[in-house]
């Protein structure tokens, strides 16, 4: 007879193991699910990136984080969270996706890419990182158009078209064009987001103010082809020769789990997921959901450290009878 978990947890982030740690101080049988690396997300962030939050901020289950600037790197981040799951021995099987979730008798069946589980819970803290959200345009599929940016090195003396002006796009313009790049940006708005990292927004200003970074504001990419791009512009459609397209429009849920569960949707352009907010519990009585999911493709509102006391809310209700 196939094994019933108290508790399954889908995604190896931050707020999946805090879940985890909030579980086992329960006593509840648990399982973490990550398709990637544990916090796989934080894993495919720029190399170079710095946090927003300081390092108190982003700390969990009473063990401190330590950094050697106020705000942390993703190394640093990378190296406290090893240290959380290895300090709490978490039961975690990386590299093994989910790929179905459907309501069984007596709770939930979890068929992953290797085996099939069930749980009489379920927590979904996916995050939002993994599914980029696409410009759709012809040519978006070259093999030079990248949704993820990871460091500088490769642009060196490259034409790069950065597309979007929020805190990824503009670390990665920034960093190609102080190593070498040739750097223009596409923009929606009139100049780059005003959350963008207040030590960092001041720089890319003087950078497009100057020319060293050329910026086609209220614009959209039209097409990609093999060595230009064909841009949108108020002033007509401009083509530029290009060589690299780093398309740092954002990201969004998994919504293809929250669909498979029943999991309610708001029908409004946030697309925000119908739960509890005193539990986490969704419309779906025994799923539950953790971290950025909860915002749908209202991405801002949910943070690593906001999200971590969502941990104690599910594990409370589930164990509360």
């Amino acid at each position: 007879m196939q094994k019933t978990y108290d508790l399954i947890i889908i995604g190896g982030g931050p707020i999946g193991l805090a879940c985890g740690i909030e579980a086992g101080k329960a006593g509840l049988d648990y399982l973490i699910l990550e398709k990637g690396a544990l916090t796989n997300s934080i894993f495919n962030y720029p190399v170079n990136m710095t946090f927003f939050s300081t390092s108190d901020r982003l700390e969990m289950a009473n063990i401190p984080f330590m950094s050697i600037g106020v705000k942390p790197t993703r190394t640093e981040a990378l190296e406290y969270y090893r240290r959380v799951y290895l300090h709490y021995q978490l039961k975690v099987n990386l590299y093994e996706e989910v790929k179905n979730l459907q309501k069984c008798e007596g709770g939930f069946e979890i068929k992953t890419s290797k085996a099939a589980y069930q749980a009489k819970n379920i927590v979904l803290a996916t995050g939002f990182y993994d599914l980029p959200n696409l410009m759709d345009v012809p040519g978006e599929e070259l093999p030079k158009v990248l949704h993820y940016y990871k460091e500088p090195w490769p642009f060196i003396g490259q034409k790069v078209l950065v597309v979007g002006g929020a805190n990824s796009a503009v670390d990665a313009a920034l960093e190609c064009w102080r190593k070498g790049a040739e750097v223009s940006m596409v923009l929606l708005e009139d100049e780059v987001d005003q959350n963008v990292k207040y030590w960092v927004r001041p720089d890319i200003m003087n950078r497009i103010k100057e020319g060293s970074i050329q910026a086609f504001t209220r614009s959209k990419v039209k097409e990609v082809k093999e060595k230009e791009v064909v841009i949108t512009t108020p002033e007509g459609e401009v083509t530029i020769a290009n060589d690299w397209v780093l398309a740092m429009t954002g990201y969004r849920p998994n919504f293809a789990l929250l669909d498979q569960l029943g999991v309610e949707l708001s029908l409004d352009e946030k697309r925000q997921p119908c739960y509890d907010q005193t539990n986490q519990e969704s419309n779906v009585p025994g799923v539950y959901l953790a971290g950025v999911v909860c915002g749908g493709l209202n991405t801002r509102e949910f943070f690593i450290e906001n999200s971590i006391a969502h941990a104690a809310s599910i594990v409370t209700d589930i164990t509360k009878t």
